[in-house]
């Protein structure tokens, strides 16, 4: 049995729950200061002041042991939205956007999901291994202990299967529970080009089925915007998924506002993301259901956009996650730290709202609140150590990542 003890502990700051928080109550936090936490294998099974935690340990000789003194602890991160798997980059596309040339003007002259798309189609399996390896071990030492990946640069049959056998292999072999999201829906390819009504099709038909046979993902989710896929096409999508088995995400109102909230909200589906553009109607409908609000400030500000209204939708009662969105076009990053710093300091939400929205409700943008985004007797020991002694400093030392030590799974692994 493996034990661990992290003892002294000048502070530990935690949500606490096995579901979303919504609205204002995403505010109210537990804090332990003089703390310990108590763990066996891959569970916490204690936490409180350090003289409780040791008088219910007893002997600590077969422990390893972690004095804490001066650090704050806070649960490990989860990255509900990513797409780091890819081939290629797209550092000139960036610059022409930020120079004023609009993203679907990009899409539409080759550039964009379909430059990407190339460039993935054209790598082997062991290339998209290697590639993908090297960014989840960078996104680790950010404090993302499970995180969520996307298939979508494929746009066919054989590369959108080769990028989800992909990330169960890298879940196998990596320190991080990875959760596993088919887009194929993504864009329309050059072979589909002026009927996305047929693309949808063929997706329904020939790739998601073996999707859900070889239980490749865990998610389904569409790009669903306008001059992408409607609103009509993305329903139809993401019932099919579901009736396969798949659980739905959508990409909603990113660019303008086309009723992708709402959709989300009537189908139930587990996130609604983005959300840049969001409708006040929208709004109350995803307040009123158990969608979560996943929001991604790094793309709003890499593409000099007004973030999504945060603020607006907590005191509407959502419950809100933040994610990274790392991609090869929009959102070239991953920093925890810039997250937290934006969703304070841009979009007016508390620095309790923002840690609870990387931790808790991140865990429930991917049905994995009930395990993990809390530091809990029961909970996945996925703990994060910082260098200073208050969480407070994830903000305050701004854009600054101050994360010593991550323990997955019970597991030191830096």
């Amino acid at each position: 049995m493996n034990r661990l003890l992290i003892q002294n502990i000048s502070q530990i700051a935690t949500p606490i729950g096995n579901k979303a928080i919504h609205g204002t109550a995403m505010d109210n936090i537990k804090i332990y200061n003089d703390a310990a936490i108590y763990c066996e294998n891959d569970i916490i099974r204690k936490v409180g002041s350090t003289a409780e935690v040791l008088a219910s340990v007893g002997s600590c000789s077969d422990i390893n042991v972690i004095d804490a003194s001066g650090k704050c602890v806070v649960p490990g991160f989860t990255d509900p939205h990513t797409h780091f798997l890819f081939g290629g980059t797209r550092a000139d596309e960036f610059i022409s956007r930020l120079e004023g040339v609009p993203y679907l003007d990009l899409l539409r002259q080759g550039g964009g999901i379909v430059n990407t798309m190339q460039k993935t189609r054209a790598m082997s399996c062991d290339e998209l291994y290697n590639a993908g390896k090297k960014t989840l071990q960078n996104m680790i030492k950010q404090g993302f202990t499970t995180i969520e990946g996307k298939s979508g640069y494929g746009l066919d049959f054989t590369t959108e299967i080769n990028m989800l056998k992909t990330m169960k292999k890298l879940h196998d072999n990596l320190p991080v529970s990875l959760k596993t999201t088919f887009l194929g829906a993504h864009a329309v390819p050059p072979e589909y080009k002026n009927d996305s009504d047929g693309f949808i099709d063929f997706t329904i038909k020939k790739v998601l089925p073996e999707v859900a046979k070889e239980n490749l993902a865990d998610f389904c989710d569409i790009f669903c915007e306008q001059g992408v896929f409607s609103i009509a096409q993305s329903e139809k999508l993401l019932l099919a998924a579901q009736k396969l088995g798949l659980k739905s995400k959508i990409h909603a109102d990113e660019i303008v506002s086309t009723g992708g909230g709402g959709l989300a909200a009537k189908i139930n589906a587990t996130s609604a993301d983005h959300l840049l553009a969001v409708s006040a109607s929208d709004i109350n409908k995803l307040a009123n259901s158990k969608t979560i609000a996943v929001l991604l400030p790094l793309t709003a500000f890499c593409m000099r956009k007004d973030f999504a209204p945060a603020r607006k939708m907590i005191d509407k009662n959502c419950a809100i996650a933040l994610a990274s969105d790392f991609n090869p076009g929009s959102c070239y990053s991953y920093s925890s730290a810039l997250i937290l710093a934006l969703a304070v300091i841009n979009m007016h939400m508390t620095i309790n709202e923002a840690l609870t929205a990387i931790t808790l409700n991140a865990a429930a943008a991917i049905d994995e609140a009930a395990i993990c985004g809390s530091i809990e007797a029961g909970k996945k020991a996925d703990i994060l150590i910082l260098e200073k002694p208050d969480y407070r400093f994830l903000v305050y030392h701004t854009g600054i990542n101050i994360i010593e030590h991550v323990i997955k799974d019970g597991q030191l692994l830096f």
